[in-house]
C-alpha cells in the first residue's frame, strides 16, 4: 500500500492445504520497480555521518551510530544462531522453505523483505547470508538489520492492535518525494530540517509512538502456527510475548520498553552538524541480554561479516553483560537454619525486570546454582553447577532431550535444579526445540514481574506447571527451600547462591546437531568452543551460620 495507509509486513497465518495457494499466489515476481509509494529504506551509513560523535553533558559518548551498529539490532541479520535456527525448520517442512524465509526475514531482515513484498515478491534468508550472496543493493539491506530507516519509517496507526505482531508494522512511503522519519522532539530547527532532507531524502517529524512500548511489540510479540509431520496445523504457540507480559505488569503506565533497553542521556545534541545539546535523547546502545551473542559476532567477525569496529561490539557485550548484572534480578533473601538431621536454606530470588525473566525467546533460561560448604570449606552439596559443555548438572532435559526439569518447591537432592525457563511440546507432547512443531509449552515457570497476577493471567502468558500451584512463586519473586543432611560434625555452614543465566541452553544448541548444514554445523562449532562463557551471573548471595554448642 501507498502514502498515509503504508504497508503492511504481515506473517502469513498456515494452514495446512492453504500452504500451497498461499505460496502460488505470493510468489509472483513483480516485474519493474516498486511501486509508487512503496517504502524506500536507506542503510545506516546515510545515517551514522550525522548522528554520531555525540557527547554528553557528562562527557560521555553518546553517539546513535556508533551505539548501534554494536549492537544486537544492527546484527540480527547476521545471528549465526537465528541463520542455523531457520536452516533447521526448512529442514523439518522443506516444502514451506519459502514461507519460512519469507516469515523469519520480517524482522530480522526488516528493510530486504518489506521492499521484497511491495515489489511482490517473497522475502528470502539463504540469499544474503551464509555461502550464497544475493543482489549486491538487497543484501546490503538485509544485512543491515533493524536498522534506522526501518524503526523510524514506523506509523502509528496499528500499534498495540494483535495486527501489529508478528512484524505487523506499517512503514510509511512517499508519493511526492520526502520521507518522514519520526522521532521524539518536535521542536527540530527549520535549517536543520532542510540539511536533513537535503543530505538523506528524509524529513523529520514529531512522533510520540517512537517511545512507547507498542512499537517494539511489532516484531517481539511473535505467535507461531504449529505444524504436525504432515503439515497440518495443529496449535498455535506465543513463541515470545515479553510485550504482553509488561501489559499484565506492574510496570504498564509506569515504565516503557525503551526506558529500560534506550535510558536517556544527560544533555546531549542528537546530531553533530549545528545540533544544540538537549534533554530526551535515547541511547541507542539497546541494552538487551545476549552478551554471549556479541561476543560470538566479534570472535566470528570475518566469517559473518560483521562490521562494527572490535572494540565496540566488546564495548557493547560489556554493557550486556553490566545491565543483567545490576538490574535484572537480585537474591532478596538467603536464610539458613539447622534443623535436627540437617540444614534448611531459604532463597528468595527477585525479578526486577519489567517482563517475565528470562523473556523472549525461549531458547534462554536462568537457573540457581547453591553450594554449601562446612567449616573447613569441604563441598557438602551442590545443585546446579554448570559444565564446560553449557549444560547443567542435574537438568534433566539437559541429560536427556525427550526430559524436562520440573519446577521445585523443595530441593533435597544434588540431582534437583531449579530452572526457571519456558519447556515446549508438540502435538504428541514430546519436549522439541523446534518452532514449528510447538503446540503447548509444558512448564513455564520464569519468574514473574512485579504486579502480575498468575491467578488471571490470559493463557499466551500463563504460568505453567508446578509453579501454578507453588504458594511461593508470587508476582515478582519466588522462594526455593533447600534441605541438606549433614552431621553432628559439622559445626558451621557457608552458602553460595547465584543466579545464572544463559540466552541459548544446552539443548536449544545440542539439537542443531542433528542437522547436517552448513548454518547449523557452522553454529554447533561455534557453541562447542564457546559454552563455558555462554552464563552471564545475574545475582549472588552468601550466608555463613554457625551451630549453637
Amino acid at each position: 500500500m501507498a502514502g498515509d495507509v503504508g504497508l503492511q509486513a504481515r506473517v502469513p497465518v498456515w494452514s495446512g492445504a492453504a500452504v500451497a495457494l498461499w505460496l502460488a499466489a505470493s510468489a509472483v515476481v513483480a516485474q519493474g520497480p516498486a511501486p509508487a509509494g512503496a517504502p524506500v529504506f536507506e542503510t545506516a551509513d546515510q545515517c551514522i555521518a550525522c548522528h554520531s560523535n555525540l557527547t554528553d553533558a557528562a562527557g560521555q559518548d553518546v553517539s546513535i551510530g556508533h551505539a548501534w551498529r554494536a549492537t544486537m539490532m544492527a546484527n540480527s541479520a547476521r545471528d549465526p544462531y537465528w541463520q542455523a535456527a531457520v536452516r533447521r525448520e526448512v529442514m523439518d517442512q522443506p516444502e514451506l522453505q519459502a514461507a519460512i524465509e519469507d516469515t523469519c526475514s520480517t524482522c530480522h531482515m526488516p528493510m530486504a523483505r518489506t521492499a521484497a513484498r511491495a515489489a511482490g515478491r517473497l522475502g528470502e534468508v539463504f540469499a544474503h547470508v551464509g555461502q550464497g550472496a544475493g543482489p549486491a543493493a538487497d543484501s546490503a539491506a538485509a544485512l543491515d538489520g533493524v536498522s534506522c530507516t526501518v524503526c523510524h519509517q514506523i506509523l502509528p496507526d496499528n500499534l498495540g492492535e494483535h495486527e501489529s505482531f508478528d512484524g505487523g508494522f506499517l512503514v510509511g512511503g512517499s508519493e511526492s518525494g520526502a520521507l518522514t522519519a519520526f522521532g521524539p522532539f518536535d521542536d527540530v530547527d527549520e535549517g536543520l530540517q532542510r540539511i536533513m532532507e537535503s543530505a538523506s531524502g528524509f524529513q523529520p517529524a514529531a512522533g510520540a509512538h517512537i517511545q512507547e512500548s507498542e512499537l517494539c511489540a511489532t516484531c517481539h510479540t511473535l505467535f507461531t502456527t504449529a505444524l504436525d509431520e504432515e503439515g497440518r496445523e495443529v496449535g498455535r504457540l506465543p513463541e515470545q510475548v515479553p510485550y504482553l507480559e509488561w501489559l499484565n505488569s506492574g510496570y504498564r503506565g509506569e515504565q516503557s520498553c525503551q526506558d529500560c533497553h534506550m535510558p536517556v542521556a544527560a544533555e546531549a545534541p542528537i546530531t553533530s552538524v549545528l545540533g544544540e545539546p538537549r534533554e530526551g535523547l535515547s541511547l541507542h546502545a539497546f541494552r538487551g541480554g545476549n552478551a554471549f551473542m556479541l561476543r560470538l559476532l566479534n570472535r566470528y567477525r570475518d566469517e559473518l561479516g560483521v562490521t562494527a569496529p572490535a572494540d565496540e561490539l566488546e564495548a557493547s557485550a560489556a554493557r550486556t553483560a553490566e545491565h543483567l548484572g545490576n538490574d535484572t534480578a537480585k537474591i532478596d533473601r538467603l536464610d539458613i537454619r539447622f534443623e535436627p538431621g540437617g540444614v534448611v536454606v531459604d532463597v528468595e530470588v527477585r525479578n526486577l525486570a519489567g517482563h517475565k525473566l528470562p523473556t523472549a525467546y525461549p531458547s534462554r533460561r536462568a537457573w540457581l546454582h547453591l553450594t554449601l560448604h562446612d567449616q573447613d570449606g569441604a563441598v557438602l552439596f551442590e545443585s546446579g553447577a554448570m559444565r564446560p559443555d553449557g549444560s547443567i548438572t542435574g537438568n534433566d532435559n539437559d541429560d536427556d532431550p525427550g526430559a524436562f526439569e520440573p519446577h521445585h518447591t523443595e530441593i533435597s537432592a544434588a540431582d534437583q535444579v531449579q530452572i526457571y525457563e519456558s519447556v515446549i511440546v508438540d502435538h504428541a507432547d514430546r519436549v522439541t526445540t523446534a518452532l514449528l512443531r510447538g503446540v503447548r509449552y509444558a512448564k513455564d515457570n520464569r519468574l514473574l514481574p512485579s504486579g502480575f497476577d498468575k491467578a488471571s493471567a490470559p493463557d499466551d502468558v500463563a504460568v505453567l506447571g508446578a509453579a501454578a500451584s507453588d504458594p511461593d512463586f508470587l508476582a515478582g519473586n519466588d522462594t526455593v527451600r533447600y534441605r541438606v543432611h549433614v552431621g553432628p560434625e559439622v559445626t558451621g555452614v557457608t552458602v553460595s547462591a547465584r543466579l545464572l543465566f544463559q540466552t541459548i541452553g544446552y539443548r536449544w544448541a545440542r539439537n542443531l546437531a542433528d542437522y547436517d548444514a552448513f548454518e547449523t554445523n557452522r553454529f554447533v562449532g561455534y557453541y562447542e568452543t564457546s559454552a563455558n562463557g555462554s552464563a552471564v551471573l545475574l545475582a549472588a548471595a552468601e550466608a555463613r551460620l554457625h551451630r549453637s554448642p
